[in-house]
């Protein structure tokens, strides 16, 4: 009878239930968990561009100083990985693409005035650092700006597109190294850029490519996103519910959710029909101290932005601490807690319900024993 009654006594409904509810109340705090920040440091780096290495599991950012392709590991570990001292001196490294079917990384090269100019293609293995080509981007007819090669996206096929901030156009280059004019569309001049922004003379900026033969291209000083054909270049505005005014970086999700950074803000951009129109779904507010100029999709679907405080860089000031800080949007935390607690709920439905049944189980025992 001593058995039964301590084996009864597990069944006790109030402690049993309070057990349950606090490893589920523990197992809600670890799935939702807290976004990470990853702060790193490198003397005078002011990194622009930021890329995610799946097969590293590591970012790679570039340099506005600097002639090299730096690693940043989740605990905020810096490494070079490239170091190409025969760049010349000055340039600036901007967007960064990682092209994991070819094993490299691509780069945009920019020298910023008053050095000579140059906008080229960077190629480089992903492992070893070696240098596959670099590639010069033609200027096109009647150009009167100086060009800026600012983001960098990158297909299957290995060919990589280049924004040109200046000029409103794409180059592309293919997995050879040889680079045309790809994308002159009159659309991309359609709209008149806003006037007296820090950011009015930048045109083209981030671009990623969707994987179902298009690109997605960002436009800083009127906010505009077009949906350009990778096989033949023509453009198409992408209707938007409201302008992505001083768009920078973009990055795209799995579920081709589209996300856009600007140095205040995130964007979190949906379609559903192939992006002819498209919707602003969530946005979210940023500290605009360390200037975020580029997003990333890293590790189980999570959204990385960089602060790597350009503009002090562009003034000639000094820094050696910079952020990737994750992004988590409040309209999808709300989906992921309700489906949470619809589990924990299940959960705690099931495990009344067994508990029942034991109670049943002694019940009948008990019986058969007196």
């Amino acid at each position: 009878m001593s058995t039964l009654s301590s084996k009864h006594s597990f069944t006790n409904p109030t402690a049993a239930t309070v057990v349950f509810l606090f490893f589920a109340a523990k197992l809600s705090t670890i799935l939702a968990g807290s976004p990470h920040d990853i702060n790193f440091r490198s003397p005078n780096l002011f990194p622009e561009g930021l890329a995610w290495d799946p097969t590293g599991q590591h970012f790679l950012v570039g340099s506005l100083r600097h002639r090299t392709i730096s690693e940043v590991s989740d605990a905020g570990v810096v490494q070079t990985l490239i170091s190409d001292p025969s760049l010349p001196e000055n340039v600036t490294i901007l967007g960064l693409a990682v092209d994991s079917l070819n094993n490299r990384v691509l780069a945009a090269v920019h020298a910023q005035a008053p050095i000579p100019p140059l906008n080229a293609l960077a190629a480089y293995d992903l492992r070893s650092g070696h240098r596959l080509f670099l590639s010069a981007l033609p200027s096109a007819e009647g150009d009167h700006e100086r060009a800026i090669a600012n983001d960098v996206a990158v297909d299957f096929k290995g060919n990589a597109y280049v924004t040109n901030s200046a000029g409103n156009y794409i180059w592309k280059v293919n997995e050879k190294g040889e680079a045309s004019i790809f994308s002159n569309s009159a659309k991309f001049t359609e709209h008149p850029g806003i006037i007296g922004e820090m950011y009015s003379s930048c045109g083209l900026n981030g671009v990623v490519y969707n994987g179902k033969g298009y690109l997605l291209v960002v436009q800083s000083n009127t906010g505009k996103m077009f949906k350009v054909d990778a096989d033949d270049g023509m453009a198409r505005l992408v209707l938007l519910n409201e302008d992505l005014m001083a768009a920078d970086g973009v990055a795209l999700r799995s579920d081709d959710v589209v996300l856009v950074v600007s140095s205040k803000r995130v964007w979190m951009v949906k379609s559903n029909d192939g992006w002819s129109q498209g919707v602003v779904f969530d946005k979210i507010d940023l500290d605009d101290e360390g200037f975020p100029t580029s997003i990333v999709v890293g590790e189980r679907e999570r959204a990385y932005v960089l602060h790597g405080r350009v503009m002090e860089g562009i003034l000639g000031n000094s820094a050696e601490s910079f952020k990737i800080e994750e992004v988590r949007f409040p309209r999808e935390s709300e989906g992921e807690n309700v489906w949470m607690y619809v589990m924990v709920g299940i959960g705690l439905a099931y495990f009344l319900f067994w508990r029942f049944q034991m109670k049943q189980l002694l019940n009948n025992m008990n019986k058969k024993i007196n």
